[in-house]
């Protein structure tokens, strides 16, 4: 059964992106679904993407604002660390720790610890590390943060496994959602428009569209559904009710 659905304004699920449009590639279709069955879901974006090759900070934060309402969200800000340039430095775990602080996710989603860009990887320590910290009642933050507070449960993304090498500790079904998924997606028209080559720079998500088909697919494929989400776990879970178990059948 679901964790009861609170009534104040923090919130339920809070996903953690380096740049902005990483959080609507990799677990968008999850955040539909969480909003569908009445939980508050944030995004905290850590970079404006400012190194990237295509836009601007200031389109590309115009456009995550669009994906974010397409999402359904309700609630999105960015911390402005520098693109490129991320580390697991304690400045920037404490800048997410008084985040964490203020939003009081239960559920915080990161992406995994493994990755090509560095980013995203520094990505993975920072959120974690910040939120593990976020807890500490003798760490003293901004007296705006709030009282400590840590999630309960941290998540991990791995959609970005472009050759499928991490076995999903789950997989959420997001057939509903994946033309949603994907609108949000379009929004960043910067980014995935245009020639595959850009000043000799090769950018791999171009034909974002029929990737996403392939990799939701294949993870949808494993639970028996059209399109799903993967996510690891670096714990246990705790399983109350075996028979409820679902996914493929034997």
């Amino acid at each position: 059964m679901p964790a009861k659905k609170r009534t104040n304004k923090a919130l339920d699920v809070l996903a953690v992106g380096a740049h902005p449009d990483d959080v609507e590639l990799t677990c968008g279709g999850t955040l539909i679904h969480c909003v569908k069955q009445g939980y508050r879901v944030g995004i905290l974006d850590l970079t404006r993407g400012e190194m990237g090759t295509r836009g601007t900070p200031e389109l590309r934060a115009k456009e995550a604002a669009a994906a974010a309402r397409t999402l359904g969200v309700h609630h999105r800000e960015n911390l402005g660390l520098p693109d490129a340039r991320l580390e697991p430095i304690m400045e920037y775990k404490l800048a997410v720790a008084e985040r964490i602080r203020a939003l009081r996710p239960r559920v915080v989603i990161l992406p995994y610890w493994d990755a090509r860009h560095p980013d995203h990887s520094h990505a993975c320590q920072i959120g974690y590390e910040g939120c593990y910290l976020a807890g500490l009642a003798k760490l003293d933050l901004s007296a705006a943060a709030g009282r400590p507070h840590r999630p309960h449960k941290v998540i991990y993304s791995t959609m970005y496994d472009a050759d499928f090498r991490i076995a999903p500790s789950f997989v959420v079904d997001i057939s509903p959602y994946f033309k949603q998924r994907m609108r949000a997606v379009a929004c960043y028209r910067s980014q995935f428009r245009g020639p595959q080559r850009q000043r000799g720079i090769y950018i791999p998500l171009t034909g974002i569209e029929q990737r996403m088909a392939t990799y939701c697919g294949y993870f949808g494929q494993l639970i028996g559904v059209a399109y799903g989400e993967p996510f690891v776990l670096r714990e246990a879970l705790q399983m109350d009710d075996i028979v409820a178990l679902q996914g493929l059948p034997l």
